[in-house]
């Protein structure tokens, strides 16, 4: 799908090309009732939803792995956008992070319903007949992945299905979760049946019907988790069957399987690899189109070391706790985290995570990585499985230990005879550390008020936490939000 973001650079950048690919309207046009005249329209239309999952990797690192157990990321001075974040602070209704977050999505679903309105009225001018349900169905898979982002951080949010005006607009209120959810489950369904299993090479990297089945299927998981007495994701529904049995038709496709080695999976020169079902495509060159994640919770002075520019960023230490929690043998630590470097002869004792920093890959600035984000990963998937055993979703105990043994085999680990739902997210804490799943996997699983409510007293040696309540498995409504128009939001409980 590198393809979609060259279609992008032509039409962000409005630039003029030699070739008909990219001699093309600018994307801004797309909201115009005149842009969609032909396949090429309708194809940038798409692109350009695809092109707000662009905050996505950020977001899940800054929102989701720093919420979580995995590091101590308390202020080390000075100001951080990240401040609060890590210590759950109750005045984070201004932080940039979580404004990002509501609008970023947000700007998606507007593209989403814009190209499905579009689609409805203009779609006969598609010449080619297979095209037109395969681009709703990416916009529905798209949409639906917004939504589910913005109800796992806010909980109820305005459900916005169609174009609407600004002044419509601020007369929607906050929807039910469960009113949301049938919208994603909806337009879930619908991908899965109206997407590709595969594409050519030119299209590699857009939503297949298994990427389809697979966030479905996290979906009802989400779903079926503990409802904290909140207004959040779970909803304490019984829905691991329905789960299990969509990752059990994603795994029996046999298009996807575990690569040999852990840092193959995430290789500069082996992207869109057997492992990967969805990722977030980026490249570099300096047309706007790389990206930021790989450096976010990485330390300045470990690129000055190296001989590289300065990247604006301050170190986001790794926890003691998870530090701890991997054996002598695993080679996954090695490979995610660095211990300690020298910068000017002064020795940076505090770990951070390394896992996407390819050092000779440095593009034109910090914000032009090329490497894309994986959102779902058969390791993932399997995962998935084993957890929908432990639920009583289907399958047997020794299906769920022959999985994790089939990761913990990669990791250069020894087998596990016995499994239960605590261990299972420990092991899953290690496989997807530094890749923003830690969090969502804490709260979907119950596990999340006994697991920080413990963590923080032994972890926070310099006592800037707060203490944790289930309130916080929710973020604050953006105050800019709340600003808009008096009433129409009320904020989320603790904040």
């Amino acid at each position: 799908m590198k393809r979609i973001y060259i279609f992008l650079s032509a039409a962000i950048l409005g630039l003029a090309g030699c070739t008909d690919e990219l001699d093309q309207k600018p994307i801004s046009s797309a909201t115009t009732l005149t842009f969609y005249q032909s396949n090429n329209d309708f194809l940038q239309g798409i692109n350009s939803v695809y092109a707000s999952l662009s905050g996505y990797p950020d977001r899940q690192l800054n929102l989701s792995e720093t919420r979580s157990d995995n590091l101590y990321a308390v202020s080390d001075g000075g100001v951080r956008d990240w401040e609060g974040v890590n210590s759950f602070h109750p005045t984070l209704a201004t932080n940039p992070y979580i404004s990002e977050a509501w609008s970023a999505n947000y700007s998606g679903i507007f593209k989403a319903n814009t190209f499905l309105d579009q689609l409805a009225k203009n779609g006969a001018v598609i010449t080619d007949a297979t095209l037109k349900p395969r681009f709703e169905a990416e916009a529905r898979y798209l949409r639906a992945m917004y939504y589910f982002d913005l109800v796992r951080w806010f909980g109820k949010v305005p459900l916005i299905d169609k174009v609407v005006s600004q002044n419509e607009a601020l007369a929607i209120p906050r929807s039910s979760v469960a009113d949301v959810y049938k919208l994603i489950i909806s337009d879930l369904q619908f991908a899965t049946q109206n997407l590709p299993a595969t594409y050519t090479t030119a299209n590699v990297g857009r939503a297949t019907n298994n990427a389809a089945k697979s966030l479905l299927a996290l979906v009802y998981m989400t779903r079926s988790g503990a409802t904290y007495n909140i207004e959040g994701a779970g909803l304490g529904v019984n829905e691991w069957a329905l789960a299990y049995s969509l990752l059990n038709e994603v795994i029996s496709s046999g298009k996807y399987s575990l690569l040999p080695t852990y840092p193959s999976i995430f290789s500069y020169t082996n992207e869109n690899n057997a492992e990967v079902i969805f990722d977030v495509q980026f490249i570099s060159g300096g047309l706007g189109l790389g990206t930021t994640f790989p450096v976010v919770l990485a330390p300045d002075t470990y690129f000055t070391a190296n001989g590289l520019p300065n990247q604006t960023l301050t170190i986001r230490p790794i926890s003691n706790d998870l530090l701890n929690s991997y054996a002598t043998a695993d080679t996954r630590r090695a490979f995610s985290i660095l211990s300690g470097y020298t910068n000017n002869g002064v020795q940076e004792t505090r770990s951070f995570f390394k896992k996407y920093i390819d050092l000779t890959k440095y593009g034109k600035s910090r914000t032009d990585w090329p490497i894309n984000f994986i959102t779902m990963r058969y390791a993932d998937v399997l995962m998935m499985k084993a957890e929908c055993i432990l639920q009583g979703g289907g399958g047997t105990q020794d299906e769920a230990v022959t999985i994790v043994n089939s990761i913990r085999k990669r990791a250069g680990l020894g087998n596990i005879t016995s499994l239960t739902l605590p261990q299972l997210m420990e092991e899953r804490r290690k496989e997807f550390a530094g890749e923003g799943t830690r969090w969502h996997d804490l709260v979907r699983s119950g596990l999340v008020e006994k697991t920080i409510t413990a963590w923080i007293p032994v972890e926070d040696v310099l006592k800037q936490m707060k203490a944790f309540k289930t309130d916080y498995i929710l973020y604050p409504i953006p105050q800019s939000e709340l600003d808009v128009k008096s009433g129409l939001y009320t904020q989320n409980n603790g904040y």
